[in-house]
Parts: C-alpha cells; structure tokens; sequence
C-alpha cells in the first residue's frame, strides 16, 4: 500500500469519526432547543421573545443533521474510491513491471497497451476522488456556517434571556449550551477540513 493510500485511509477514517461527534453534538442541540421550548413557554410574556429562537435553534439542529448524513454518505464513496485507486495503482505497478522486464522480448510492444490503460484508469480514479473531495469540502463548507449561525442565535439567546426574570438561568444554560456546541461542531469539522484539503490541490 503506498503511503498516498495510507494517508488517504487515515483522512477519511477521522473524518467519519468527527462526523460521528457532529451528530452527537447536533443532537444535543436539538434536546436543548425542546427544553428551552418548554421553559419560554412556562415564562409565557417573560420569554416572549426567546420563543421563536428556540424554533430556529431547532431548524438548525435538523439541517444539520442532514448535512452529516449526506457527508457520511460521501465519505463512504471516498473510502470505496481509496480501495479503487489502491487496486488500481497496484495493477498499474505490476504491468508496468511486467513490462520492464519484458524489454527485448519479441512481444514486448504487446504490452504498451495494457500498461497505458491500467496508467489511464488509474489516473481517472484519483481525478475522481478529487473531484469528491471539493465536493464534500463545500457540504462541510455548509455545517460551518450552521455551526456560525448557531454561535449567532446563542448570542441572541443570552439578550432575550435577560428579560426572562426567574426564568433567566434556565433559558441562560440553554444559550450556553448552544454556544458550547456550536463551537464544538466548528472544530470538529474545521478538523475535517484540514485532512481533507491537501488532497484537493495535490
């Protein structure tokens, strides 16, 4: 296995794994978008407007759950590329070393073209793993700006809080809470990113 291979192995297993913490985490916060429903809706006028936030909070824990899902897929059609490209390139290094060391031989031209198409098919597999990975950056692209649109309504949570009386602490932590995760999905895919964006332009 070459270390290209290797490394592209390695990239899309960590991705899975942070993806798998994204859910998690996009999970939690659609629990705290359903607490902090019931809380505003006990305050009643006191969290009068924190009642419509808990409605985008919710919104955004859902879309981006749909995004991971979708991203998983992707990275399992990365994962299955990685396998065809390895069983490619090693087709591609045995013809070629068979090719070598037919040099001289009365057939040897014989081989040129077999070497050529494994050279080709090899080559059309990591154009298309590329092509994935600028694909999948972009829905990763996308669960940022959820991830910024999230830190946004936690900011807003907190001002709508304060004028929520006894009901402050409660709709406070869910603020928190929000804030806390959104950042938490932010460096989880920003992770992603990373191990990902050094396939795009190599």
């Amino acid at each position: 296995m070459t270390n290209q291979t290797k490394s592209q192995f390695i990239a899309v297993a960590s991705i899975t794994s942070e993806l798998s913490a994204v859910m998690v985490v996009a999970k939690e916060i659609s629990l705290a978008a359903a607490n902090a429903k019931a809380i505003a809706f006990r305050a009643g006028d006191k969290a009068k407007g924190f009642q419509p936030i808990t409605d985008f909070i919710n919104e955004l824990a859902k879309e981006t759950i749909e995004l991971v899902t979708n991203i998983n897929i992707y990275a399992l059609v990365l994962y299955r590329l990685t396998v065809n490209e390895f069983q490619k390139t090693t087709a591609y290094n045995k013809f070629e070393a068979a090719a070598k060391m037919a040099e001289g031989a009365v057939y040897a031209k014989s081989m040129q073209d077999p070497v050529d198409q494994a050279k080709l098919s090899m080559q059309d597999c990591q154009r298309q793993f590329k092509r994935d990975v600028s694909q999948l950056l972009g829905q990763l692209e996308a669960v940022m700006h959820h991830a910024r649109a999230a830190r946004v309504i936690a900011a807003n949570s907190r001002i709508e809080a304060s004028q929520a009386g006894e009901y402050l602490q409660s709709l406070q932590a869910v603020a928190e809470s929000v804030d806390k995760a959104a950042h938490t999905i932010h460096d989880n895919v920003q992770r992603c990113r990373i191990a990902l964006s050094i396939y795009r332009n190599s």
